[in-house]
């Protein structure tokens, strides 16, 4: 296997006057979880679209495993979870997954094999009840999304990409959306989703690309981007107090550069040459009861904001990827 499970080189894509992706350059490390991470109508699904082959780069060039990325051949290896989901709903559910592992070569009997591997997996199938003997209109949505998470993985792939796969799911099936990306990896699988929820990305991925607005704002091994954002921030958490006084406090540009309010949590960046024990005391000294109070490196979402910026965080909210 190479080394770069997915190696783009200066890739831009543009519609018309808008250029949905821009001279974008970055690696995928065969075996990893990679994160693609940026708000919406940042240039995600169109960077995906591109490695995928569905649309072409206007220039640069993208190659899957050591081959470009328009080789027929390399399609096999790829397993693909669109952000639009689509089952065609009055199927029944093991047909669908039939029909779905067929068109990639799988056979029938090896096919049922895996469906009912799979359906056990995420819990569609149990000695009470067996969901694939149900049309896919008669699913919640979470299950109905398993169904397309299966349809994806019967083929076993070796490089498997998911368009924002968390969109929508509970904490159950996120959960077991999750352990099964760790599996995948474990068997050494390259898995690379994206999304902007940055917490999902934090504890899975083992290295990040941030796009903004078409570009890329920054790329590494997750522990390598913390690193290099420094070590002045704070964790937080309090009970009780007078909340104005604590956030009087941090609003003290002379101790605190930057503070991330979750009302009784508190990520904070602490302003250069300001000392932390100051800060504890003066928290302290506002009658609240410090909980937790320690130093940490900043979080994703922290850095993520630094380098997108809230602007434009909020102009990417109506867009699409």
């Amino acid at each position: 296997m190479t080394e770069y499970a997915i190696d783009i080189v200066n890739a831009t894509k543009r519609y018309a006057e808008h250029t949905a992706v821009r001279d974008l350059t970055l690696r995928v490390p065969s075996g990893s979880v990679y994160g693609l991470l940026g708000p919406n109508g940042a240039g995600k699904t169109t960077t995906i679209r591109m490695i995928l082959n569905i649309i072409a780069p206007d220039s640069g060039a993208i190659h899957i495993f050591g081959r470009p990325s328009n080789d027929r051949a390399i399609t096999e290896r790829l397993g693909y979870l669109p952000e639009e989901r689509g089952l065609y709903r009055k199927m029944q559910v093991r047909r669908v997954l039939k029909f779905l592992a067929e068109l990639k070569g799988v056979s029938g009997s090896e096919a049922d094999r895996r469906i009912d591997e799979w359906l056990e997996r995420l819990s569609l199938k149990t000695p009470e009840k067996d969901w694939g003997l149900s049309k896919i209109d008669e699913l919640s949505r979470g299950m109905q999304q398993k169904v397309q998470f299966i349809g994806t993985l019967l083929h076993d792939p070796d490089l498997v990409i998911l368009d924002e796969p968390f969109s929508g799911l509970d904490p159950i099936n996120a959960q077991a959306l999750k352990d099964t990306v760790v599996d995948l990896k474990k068997r050494g699988k390259t898995v690379i989703f994206s999304t902007h929820l940055m917490d999902n990305a934090e504890r899975l991925c083992d290295s990040v690309c941030i796009i903004a607005r078409g570009e890329k704002v920054l790329d590494g091994a997750i522990t390598d981007v913390k690193e290099e954002h420094g070590q002045r921030n704070i964790a937080l958490a309090i009970e009780g107090g007078d909340l104005q006084k604590v956030a009087a406090i941090l609003s003290d540009h002379s101790l605190v550069k930057r503070v991330d309010d979750s009302n009784r949590f508190f990520e904070i960046e602490m302003a250069d040459g300001s000392d932390p024990q100051m800060l504890l005391r003066r928290i302290v000294g506002s009658g609240a009861s410090v909980q937790r109070f320690e130093m940490i490196q900043p979080s994703l979402h922290q850095i993520f904001l630094e380098k997108v910026g809230a602007t434009a965080v909020e102009e990417g909210l109506t867009g699409n990827g």
